[in-house]
Formats: structure tokens, C-alpha cells, sequence
């Protein structure tokens, strides 16, 4: 089965009733994940596509036994919306806000690891294991999502929610489905990095090989590459890095605030060579990833 989520996961959204999280709501029921509740505070007994809004989190897991939540609020107030799912004992929290001010994010990081709950993001997409459910809004409208995604043996991990579809589509359009995918977020500090998730990949008997869509900056992928030169993996692992141009620029943020380049660290030159040395097949094109996929497994 998927790692994180399947079509037995019980989703509610934090957030419901704004504009974006609305939209999201709809196109993930119409895909078939199961969005059992809303929650904003003083709009509870409102209704938003059929789903109950609730007032508090704990109402909202009372009444419909949910497991995951999807965090839509303004960044002020994404820490308290984390802490309240925690505290109701929710155990996969993704948060699709982006910006969050850092020592909030770890807050929330540190209460999760002590409760034994996964964090996926900020600035996220979400997770989707195709064919079966949804939680965020990757991959966009669910004809699309459909369109993109596939069922299968290859996981992903991304960097990038946009790119993360554009992945999973290329194998899709080579015959090549998805087991679960992830866009980890690309803010500078997120509740789970490459390294956090593979184990959860190597326990998944479905998933027979991995794909990540790496960027500038940080030390994700380094770290990844220090695992993989100490221990042995089951999983062939495929890489795109994105960004080559910045390897002449330093301390410029490209995008996600958490590509940014710093003078000896994070350059995508450098996350090539130390991801080659540990075993990783690293794609010069995007579109050679199908293809390697294929090779290697």
C-alpha cells in the first residue's frame, strides 16, 4: 500500500472556507478523496461542497474519525492551527501555507516528533497516491490529476509541487505509474526532507524505485547522500537538479525561499557529484528521467 495516505485516509481542511482551499476541497472530492470535514473558527455549521465546517479540530475528528489534516490558514496563524490538529491527535499534518516564520515551523516540527505525527511542508502541494486519494491540491483540477497520475511502482519526492506533476506525468505518458508522491515544500525549514521519507518508501513493497526533484540550496541532498554512502538501500533512486545556472551565484534565493545558494554549500554542481558518488542515477534532462526509471528497475 502508499505510504502516508490511502483511499482509507479521512481528511479534514484547516481553512476551508477560503477562496484557494475551497477550490481544493471541491477537485479533491471529485477525484475521490475523502474530505470528511472543515474546520474555521465561527463559521462552524456552515457547509462547503456538502462537507461540514466545524469550529475546533477536535469537533471535527469527534464527529468524523479524520486522521489528516490539510492546513490552508494565513502564515500568522498556521502555527496554532498545527498545534490545535496535534492536540486532537491528528497524525499527518500537510500545510500547503508558504512563509511561515521559521521558529513557528519548528514549533510545530518539535510538537509533531513528540506526538509520533508526520508534517509534510510548508509550502506544499500536498501528497497523492494515485487513483486513490489526495490531500492538498497537487496536480491541480482533478481531470488533470487524473491526466498526470497513474498508478504504479515509482515513487516521488519533490522539491516542487509543479515539478513533481511534470514528473509523475512524463512517466505516466511512458507507461510508468506512481506509487505515493510528495511535494516535501520549499520553504527553508520543512517537517519532512528526503531523508525523513525514504524509509517509509523502503517499507513500501509497492514502491520499487524513487525519483526526486532536488533544487538549489539547503543540504537535503547531501545529507540523502551521506545515508546512501553508509547504508544500503533496497530502492534504485533516479535525481533531477534543478538550477544548474546558479552554480556562479551565491546568496541569491531562486524561487522557493528555500533555494537559496550560500558560498561553499547548496550549489547544484556539488549535489550532482555527492548524490553520483552514493549510487543515485542524476538526470541531465528532465525528460531522461523516464528512461533511467526504466534502466534501473
Amino acid at each position: 500500500m502508499p505510504i502516508l495516505a490511502d483511499s482509507n485516509s479521512r481528511i479534514i481542511v484547516q481553512g476551508i472556507t477560503g477562496r484557494e482551499a475551497s477550490v481544493f476541497t471541491k477537485e479533491s472530492i471529485q477525484y475521490g478523496a475523502q474530505i470528511v470535514a472543515g474546520v474555521t473558527p465561527g463559521k462552524g455549521g456552515q457547509t462547503i461542497h456538502n462537507v461540514q465546517v466545524f469550529d475546533t479540530v477536535q469537533a471535527a475528528k469527534q464527529s468524523h474519525n479524520a486522521d489528516a489534516t490539510v492546513i490552508a490558514v494565513p502564515a500568522p496563524f498556521v502555527r496554532d492551527a498545527a498545534l490545535e490538529a496535534l492536540a486532537a491527535e491528528i497524525k499527518l499534518l500537510v500545510i500547503v501555507t508558504e512563509r511561515i516564520p521559521r521558529r513557528d515551523v519548528v514549533t510545530i516540527i518539535e510538537n509533531a516528533t513528540q506526538l509520533d505525527a508526520r508534517v509534510i511542508g510548508p509550502n506544499t502541494l500536498g501528497v497523492i497516491s494515485p487513483n486513490r486519494t489526495r490531500i492538498g491540491m497537487c496536480g491541480g483540477n482533478a481531470k488533470d490529476v487524473r491526466r498526470a497520475y497513474m498508478q504504479g511502482p515509482v515513487g516521488i519526492m519533490s522539491r516542487s509541487g509543479g515539478m513533481m506533476t511534470e514528473i509523475a506525468n512524463q512517466l505516466t505518458q511512458s507507461g510508468i505509474g506512481q506509487s505515493t508522491c510528495v511535494s516535501i515544500g520549499g520553504d527553508p525549514i520543512v517537517g519532512s526532507t528526503f531523508l525523513d521519507l525514504l524509509p517509509l518508501y523502503e517499507k513500501d513493497q509497492e514502491t520499487k524505485a524513487l525519483v526526486l526533484f532536488c533544487e538549489p540550496g539547503g543540504t537535503m541532498e547531501e545529507r540523502l547522500s551521506e545515508y546512501l554512502n553508509a547504508n544500503s538501500c533496497r530502492l534504485p533512486i533516479v535525481a533531477f537538479i534543478a538550477g544548474r545556472f546558479a552554480d556562479r551565484m551565491q546568496g541569491i534565493r531562486f524561487g522557493h525561499a528555500g533555494a537559496i545558494v550560500e558560498r561553499g554549500r547548496g550549489s547544484p554542481s556539488d549535489k550532482a557529484r555527492l548524490l553520483r558518488n552514493s549510487g543515485v542515477y542524476v538526470a541531465e534532462k528532465l525528460s531522461d528521467i523516464p528512461q533511467l526509471v526504466k534502466e534501473n528497475t
